[in-house]
This record gives C-alpha cells, sequence and structure tokens, in this order.
C-alpha cells in the first residue's frame, strides 16, 4: 500500500480559531499525486487535521454563486 501523501501548497487564510490550537483553514492542498484544490478543514499544529471539503475552482465558485442566492437565510432571515 502507498504511503498517504499530502502538501499544503499555499495558505490563503484562517476562518475561525477553536481552542486547543485547532484552526479552520481555507488552504490549497495537494493530496496525494493530484492536482492543488482549495481545502476547508481544521488543522492543529500543521500535521493533525480533521474531516474538510475540498473544491475545485469550478465547484467553489458554483457554491459561491449558491451561497449569494441565500443571503437572506445566511444573516437570519425566514
Amino acid at each position: 500500500m502507498a504511503a498517504f501523501t499530502y502538501e499544503v501548497t499555499e495558505r490563503i487564510g484562517c476562518l475561525s480559531e477553536e481552542s486547543k490550537s485547532w484552526r479552520k483553514q481555507l488552504n490549497m492542498v495537494r493530496w496525494g499525486e493530484h492536482d492543488p484544490k482549495l481545502d476547508i478543514r481544521e488543522w492543529m499544529n500543521d500535521d493533525k487535521f480533521g474531516k474538510g471539503l475540498t473544491f475545485t475552482p469550478d465547484e467553489l465558485a458554483k457554491t459561491v454563486e449558491i451561497l449569494s442566492g441565500c443571503k437572506g437565510a445566511l444573516e437570519g432571515e425566514e
């Protein structure tokens, strides 16, 4: 079985910081031999990570488009 590898190719920003040093971050991450993707997940000390979401640029653009149509719901309006 091949070794699991990843590389954070670009740190874009920290979305939030939880207790015990966990940070929810938006980064570009290369998983295995694949092209880097936009990645949202929690990281601890840059070596431990939780479950997350990865997006191609097209997927993220579509997500932003969908969320922009939900502005009222995101602001707590019915």
